[in-house]
């Protein structure tokens, strides 16, 4: 009976350990910032060194008004759940206070896509054509996601 208790234990260690390694083999890279994206552009689009640093600057120039767009986007987010508790404790919205709501989310939504696409240009400009299409092909359908309503 010891005997197969520890064939049992020995084989569900082995399944476990497997199980476990191949996940963390598998696992996605983590986001590691401006570095490892410009990194994996870098290596997938084979990129020369001069333009690397050409993309590079481009994202760090766009930085600052992209992380305000961002930082927009939240505030716009916690009024949008301050409506909606509203909405679920007391039944009862301020239509016209949310109508703003509605106006600056939409302007907001408007310039982060605006923004996207004026980086996105700017770095497809400095590729060859082979390395822009399938540059394009990546990000395309992320810039034509969004939704032009500026609702989620």
């Amino acid at each position: 009976m010891s005997r197969a208790l520890l064939v049992l234990l020995t084989g569900l260690a082995a399944g476990v350990g497997a199980h476990v390694g191949w996940f963390a083999a598998h696992r996605p890279a983590r986001a590691g910032g401006l570095d490892t994206e410009i990194a994996w552009m870098r290596d997938t689009l084979d990129l020369t060194p001069a333009q690397a640093a050409r993309i590079r600057a481009l994202h760090e120039q766009s930085g600052p008004r992209l992380t305000e767009l961002a930082a927009q986007a939240a505030v716009l987010r916690a009024q949008f759940a301050d409506f909606e508790q509203q909405r679920r404790t007391v039944g009862q919205v301020d239509f016209l206070e949310f109508a703003r709501y509605v106006d600056q989310r939409r302007a907001v939504d408007r310039e982060c896509r605006e923004s996207a696409r004026q980086l996105v240009s700017a770095a497809s400009a400095v590729m060859t054509n082979q390395q822009r299409a399938l540059f394009l092909a990546w990000v395309g359908p992320a810039l034509n996601s969004g939704r032009e309503d500026g609702l989620d």
